[in-house]
């Protein structure tokens, strides 16, 4: 089997550090990846120090894989040596549910498998993530991306693109909508881009007076400061959905009022402790929904991939090296990035 090397997490109180591990061979359906970009995702960081319980350590985090084909699987039919793939947080699911049946892996009934931290179908244990130098998947799970796109920042669509994409679609957010970003962090800053690009007359939340031009810069039509009372009113009643990307707890009821008749607030950030129970009363005078999404199936990873492709868009990152993982982790906590780390695997070297 291939040696593989990259960054774990040996426990929830040790940094990421060095690690030799194996990978499987390609079977018949596999698709074997040289990495060459990871992205940083905030649920790295929640995964390597267990704070949402049920990390197996060693961890190798990161979901958010781009890099090109080096071996495939005699049965392999949609790629090739050489083709530039993606590979976001999902490896595996059960194929023959409700869920996977209408292409919403995302969703398995089963539990789809995990990039990281999942079950280890072919070597036991759990699977290990694209901190690393190489990693090998099924098929139907390796996504086609364009060369025409800055691959390093590509690499956050295959989480935080398809994580703000997905419900953005579902919701049928198009042009003539008034759509609410709450949050202007590696999940914001991408909301603000799609759904813009979708047609969208985009309205972001901050509480960073710091974050209005750059709001702006990335697509946002509006911005509201959010500790600002008189600002937050302006807006009560006139929504139609808002993505709250914030992944700390905090008040809901202050979106959920902006919302008009019918309108719907998904939550797509997950903060370690639970938000405040919002009031039954702002839900019900207005017949507003309180919603969540998870990710995206592969085919609407697909999809998420062309439109981007199409208008140009990937993610605004910082480049860092491997060695410097820990680093980010303590700058990801503070919001000190624009807007997503992303490692270069050239820097990952034996040791």
């Amino acid at each position: 089997m291939p040696q593989a090397i990259g960054y774990a997490a040996q426990a929830a109180d040790k940094d990421l550090d060095y690690f030799e591990f194996e990978r499987r061979d390609p079977t018949a359906e596999d698709v074997e990846i040289e990495i060459a970009y990871c992205g940083v995702c905030h649920s790295d960081l929640h995964q390597a120090r267990n704070e949402w319980g049920g990390t197996v350590f060693p961890c190798v985090p990161g979901h958010e894989i781009v890099g090109k084909v080096t071996r495939v699987g005699d049965k392999v039919a949609k790629f090739k040596v050489g083709d530039t793939v993606g590979v976001g947080c999902m490896v595996d699911s059960c194929g023959h549910c409700h869920s996977c049946d209408e292409g919403h892996e995302q969703y398995c009934e089963n539990g789809f498998v995990a990039t990281y931290n999942g079950e280890d179908k072919h070597l036991g244990g759990v699977t290990f993530g694209g901190y690393s130098n190489r990693i090998t998947v099924k098929e139907g799970f390796v996504l086609k991306v364009s060369d025409e796109l800055e691959l390093a920042g590509v690499a956050p669509l295959l989480c935080a693109g398809i994580t703000t994409y997905s419900p953005l679609r579902h919701w049928g957010v198009s042009k003539g909508h008034k759509v609410g970003v709450v949050g202007l962090g590696g999940l914001g800053h991408m909301a603000v881009k799609l759904a813009s690009a979708m047609g969208a007359e985009v309205v972001l939340f901050t509480t960073s007076p710091g974050k209005v031009e750059d709001g702006k810069r990335l697509g946002a039509d509006h911005v509201v400061i959010s500790k600002d009372e008189e600002q937050m009113q302006a807006w009560t009643n006139k929504l139609d959905f808002i993505l709250n990307t914030v992944a700390a707890p905090h008040d809901l009821d202050a979106y959920l009022s902006l919302l008009r008749l019918n309108g719907t607030m998904c939550l797509v950030g997950v903060p370690a402790e639970h938000h405040p129970s919002p009031a039954v009363f702002n839900l019900i005078s207005k017949r507003r929904s309180l919603a969540g999404s998870l990710i995206g199936g592969i085919a609407e990873t697909q999809e998420m991939l062309d439109f981007c492709a199409e208008h140009g868009i990937t993610s605004d990152i910082e480049m860092i090296a491997m060695d410097d993982i820990n680093e980010a982790y303590e700058r990801m906590l503070k919001s000190d990035v624009k807007y997503r780390f992303v490692i270069d695997m050239a820097t990952l070297k034996q040791k």
